[in-house]
């Protein structure tokens, strides 16, 4: 047996900080169906599995532990945790933009479906693809690949180190353009759909004015979402997740 002295608990603290605030934000373990007490005891749980590794450098880079040291250092590391979280999240919240433009192109728009992974209602069709996205992110093990990344993050951002708000935000501001590009590269079937669907039918409404074009046109616009999402639903996960996965290992 090994005596546990305040040092350790305060060094391990110090970990709970980052690994806290990274599993707040991330995919699958952030969701509100999760319940906080759950989300706390993961956190608890993987900062004692990580802390034999993480310890010795958290002991050498930590010269001298005073009150207002240890209360910079909490305010850090959680800043450091949370970015961390954050950017993986900003991919899921892409592909909830997405999913929801392609569920308004193809006419879901107005069948609010159960929330799953978020607190707010949000159509079937956008529930299904978020809801996919997130199982396939525990299947692939990328769950997993974020707690490699989190030990890593140690050696990228040192624990004694100063956080640089420019380095910061280019990262953040990095990881937008990069989510946001590729929720576009995924969506673009759904979105020339409902600019040539649009427009077919709006000449259709110009030529024919005494038929309701719109509600003779909503079955036919449901079929041909319908008839893009059966060929195109797969490819689009597995771009996502492609682009995901790549950013995890080199991001």
């Amino acid at each position: 047996m090994h005596n546990i002295g305040s040092e350790v608990v305060l060094h391990t603290f110090l970990l709970f900080c980052r690994i806290g605030g990274c599993l707040m934000f991330m995919p699958g373990f952030s969701s509100s169906h999760v319940p906080r007490q759950a989300r706390i005891f993961i956190a608890i749980a993987v900062t004692l599995a990580m802390a034999p590794l993480l310890l010795p450098s958290v002991k050498a880079a930590i010269s001298s532990f005073t009150p207002l040291t240890g209360l910079q250092l909490m305010i850090t590391e959680i800043v450091k945790g949370t970015l961390i979280g954050l950017m993986a999240r900003i991919f899921f919240l892409a592909l909830e933009f997405v999913a929801t433009m392609a569920a308004t192109s193809v006419g879901f728009a107005n069948l609010p479906g159960v929330p799953i992974d978020e607190a707010q209602p949000m159509s079937s069709l956008a529930t299904m693809i978020t809801m996919t996205a997130t199982v396939l992110f525990f299947m692939m093990d990328l769950h997993a690949e974020v707690m490699r990344a989190l030990i890593a993050s140690y050696k990228a951002l040192p624990i004694n180190g100063e956080l640089s708000t420019q380095f910061n935000l280019v990262q953040l501001t990095d990881v937008l353009v990069r989510s946001f590009v590729l929720a576009l590269q995924i969506g673009s079937p759904f979105i020339l759909y409902a600019i040539s669907i649009n427009v077919l039918f709006g000449v259709a409404n110009k030529l024919i004015p005494q038929i309701g074009i719109y509600f003779v046109s909503l079955p036919f616009v449901v079929m041909g979402g319908l008839f893009i999402m059966y060929f195109v639903l797969g490819d689009f996960l597995k771009l996502f997740m492609a682009d995901f996965t790549k950013w995890l290992l080199t991001g």
